[in-house]
């Protein structure tokens, strides 16, 4: 009786033994799932080499790894809506604002802002170099039908190249005009082997300028203002998506030593993105843009 004693307790053990081996792997996948952060931002700051500096900083102090979607505003923000993505780091504020309004993201944050310049061949055959306002440059491109290369991808950029014509009345017809669908280094790279010009932000062009024989001609009206914003998906529409782990990048980002990362990024002693979340007032005055 005791020899059965002893086996059925040891059979006991075994099964035991062998659910917590089974169980052990499961709970090991779901830990390191809910330790990756899926995050939808713009060519811009991984073309600039600002995710590189950030990224790996708030993986080692908080153990978050972030996998991230370099694609434009347009493309990111759908992420967003279908729920592909935790977190969007994008650079279109009334786009933005139109995503949380709609009950697809939970709340703005500003980030961090730049500004964008018209770039384009040194000789500079529109005149855009004396243009007394971004809106005059554009006009002049147009009049001289001078070749002029768009991303055309729906990116932030794009939306405010976009907002530009429309600010002159302009439709963009004509051999002049070509839509390339491309992330901003290529159409920069595009535009260089094609002395034409194109709207870029600053912090992709100075990333690249020393690749291009191209030229920043026009920069500095406030029309170019570029802020940056991000937005947790909204876990009430998408219950599954990792919304701690996003909650945590958004505080990392925001928070004062990140901030200070930003405003230290230099290339060429030139700093590309100037840190705005410790503003005044930043979430609700960045929303309303």
């Amino acid at each position: 009786m005791q020899a059965s004693r002893h086996a059925a307790m040891s059979f006991l053990s075994l099964i035991l033994t062998l659910s917590l081996a089974w169980l052990t792997p499961v709970s090991a996948a779901n830990d390191s799932q809910t330790k990756i952060i899926r995050l939808a931002t713009t060519t811009s700051t991984e073309n600039s080499g600002l995710l590189g500096l950030l990224l790996p900083q708030f993986t080692q102090q908080t153990g978050y790894r972030v996998h991230v979607i370099a694609v434009g505003t347009g493309k990111a923000l759908r992420m967003g809506r279908d729920g592909d993505v935790d977190v969007v780091l994008v650079h279109a504020p009334k786009a933005e604002a139109k995503f949380v309004a709609n009950g697809f993201g939970a709340q703005r944050h500003s980030v961090m802002y730049n500004d964008f310049v018209l770039i384009g061949p040194a000789h500079d055959p529109a005149g855009i170099n004396t243009a007394p306002s971004v809106t005059d440059a554009m006009q002049r491109i147009a009049n001289h039908s001078a070749l002029f290369i768009s991303r055309g991808d729906d990116s932030g950029t794009h939306k405010k190249e976009q907002t530009l014509w429309d600010s002159i009345q302009l439709q963009t017809r004509g051999n002049w005009y070509r839509e390339a669908g491309q992330g901003m280094g290529k159409v920069i790279q595009i535009a260089d082997e094609m002395e034409a010009y194109t709207l870029t932000d600053r912090g992709t062009w100075l990333a690249y300028r020393d690749k291009s024989s191209l030229r920043l001609l026009f920069a500095g009206d406030p029309l170019l203002h570029n802020p940056y914003g991000i937005i947790a998906v909204n876990p009430k529409r998408f219950p599954d998506i990792n919304y701690s782990g996003a909650n945590k990048l958004i505080t990392w980002i925001t928070a004062e030593p990140a901030q200070t990362l930003i405003a230290s990024y230099q290339i060429a002693g030139s700093r590309l993105f100037t840190p705005s979340a410790r503003a005044p007032g930043a979430v609700a005055a960045s929303v309303k843009q």
